[in-house]
């Protein structure tokens, strides 16, 4: 009998100039384990445990906890395929605080769906597991999109398709980039995020939108650092959104003063990033943002790269 883990890295939606289509997995530099934990282990009935240093930020009941959800959801699965799926007990160790733009919900769906997979022997394909992270990402988000859990589940710089076979393409890394991230220690909700966007965008706004995600894209597969760094910059949610970020404007000003190639929105926020290609500058930022954007004891910086492969599994083996 054996004890499956999954670990789920954190990772940022939008990359600024992609709303909703492009999405990056995090990994510091310096080891930090940035992003959550599942493990499935034998049990005679369904429980759930749940650790971590944002723990508490999670419902009190477990029926309210989305790894349960996720355990459901993938119990009917296995059901529409004529497979078992016996109780176990379930364990989530939580060290990405919740509403803060680093992918928190999809971090903890895609490592249980993948501890849950690998531990019934793997009867899903790839490809379905991430159809079902979706799902589930939706019921929190309001709707499906794969700009979190594509990355956190496959790693590297994921862009989304469209295509409800095949939802999600990876796209070449910049080798040479340092990513920034900075969480305030502040929450804002996905909700109160996409409320605060207009209904409507002025064309000029949405012909900027498609150029720069087209030339940035084109960038990536040609290896122009340059290129890719002029166009990341967001022109649909960023002038709305930054009104909840406390010293966004600042923050931008400073990180580029310090050699930050461009600066941006992780996701809804709070966390900001910044992109540089030097380590030098990298620490300049990250100390910066550490200091003057940080506002909570939760909050904190890291310098990231972005990994090539996303969720990991480690087994072990209980009498």
């Amino acid at each position: 009998m054996q004890k499956v883990s999954a670990f789920a890295p954190a990772s940022i939606g939008n990359v600024s100039l992609g709303f909703d289509l492009l999405g990056a997995a995090l990994a510091p530099i310096d080891g930090t384990s940035l992003g959550d934990s599942v493990t499935v282990s034998p049990a005679e009935t369904l429980t759930l445990n749940v650790s971590g240093g944002f723990a508490h930020k999670l419902p009190a009941t477990p029926n309210d906890n989305i790894v349960l959800d996720c355990y459901h959801y993938f119990a009917r699965a296995m059901q529409s395929i004529d497979k078992a799926c016996p109780a176990v007990a379930l364990h989530l160790e939580k060290r990405l605080p919740i509403g803060s733009g680093l992918g928190s919900s999809a971090s903890s769906i895609v490592a249980a769906f993948c501890a849950l997979n690998h531990y019934f022997d793997k009867p899903f394909t790839a490809p379905q597991l991430l159809l079902m992270m979706g799902e589930l990402e939706g019921q929190i988000s309001g709707s499906i999109h794969y700009d979190n859990v594509a990355p956190c589940y496959l790693g590297g710089m994921t862009l989304m398709t469209g295509d409800s076979q095949k939802p999600v393409t990876q796209l070449p890394l910049l080798d040479d980039w340092y990513w920034i991230v900075s969480y305030s220690g502040l929450s804002v909700s996905t909700a109160a995020a996409r409320e605060i966007l207009p209904k409507q965008y002025k064309i000029n706004d949405v012909l900027t939108f498609g150029r720069q995600l087209g030339v940035f894209v084109d960038a990536l597969h040609r290896k122009a650092p340059a290129d890719a760094a002029r166009v990341m910059h967001d022109v649909l949610a960023e002038p709305w959104r930054k009104s909840l970020l406390p010293g966004f404007d600042s923050a931008r000003t400073a990180t580029l003063e310090r050699g930050g190639l461009a600066f941006g929105i992780s996701g809804s926020g709070p966390t900001v990033f910044s992109v540089t290609d030097d380590i030098d500058k990298a620490r300049a930022i990250c100390d910066y943002l550490q200091q003057a954007y940080v506002q909570t004891e939760d909050g904190f910086s890291h310098i990231c790269r972005i990994p090539p492969t996303g969720a990991a599994i480690t087994t072990t083996t209980v009498s």
